[in-house]
């Protein structure tokens, strides 16, 4: 099992940019298949990126592509998300998960953290 912390979001306005990060307990993180999620309120929980366990591969949700970025240091147990030319659309909580057999898409995932709050003023 992993335990999964969030950070870094806060209250910006439109145009903004914000990086979270996520860090993961456990000596086997890179073994783990990551991605980021979101959920507004009143909405399904939504995907927008995955990272392959090396960092070698990501995935992004059409939503996002061009303005988010996944990355990974496994020496740091740690995933990020760098989040450009931020939107009111974007506001939400965001949260990291993991899957221990190592995939990084839409479904599968087994381990969530807590989430933290990204609020994007207009």
């Amino acid at each position: 099992q992993v335990q999964l912390v969030e950070s870094g979001g806060g209250l910006v306005q439109a145009g903004g940019s914000l990086k979270l990060s996520c860090a993961a307990s456990g000596r086997t993180f890179s073994n783990y298949g990551l991605g980021w999620f979101r959920q507004a309120p009143g909405k399904e929980r939504e995907f927008l990126a995955g990272i392959s366990r090396s960092g070698g591969s990501t995935l992004y949700a059409d939503s996002v592509k061009g303005r988010f970025t996944i990355s990974r240091d496994n020496a740091k147990n740690m995933v990020y998300l760098q989040m450009n030319s931020l939107k009111p659309e974007d506001t939400a909580l965001y949260y990291c998960a993991a899957d221990r057999s190592g995939r990084y898409g839409v479904n599968g995932m087994d381990y969530w953290g807590q989430g933290t709050q990204v609020t994007v003023s207009s």
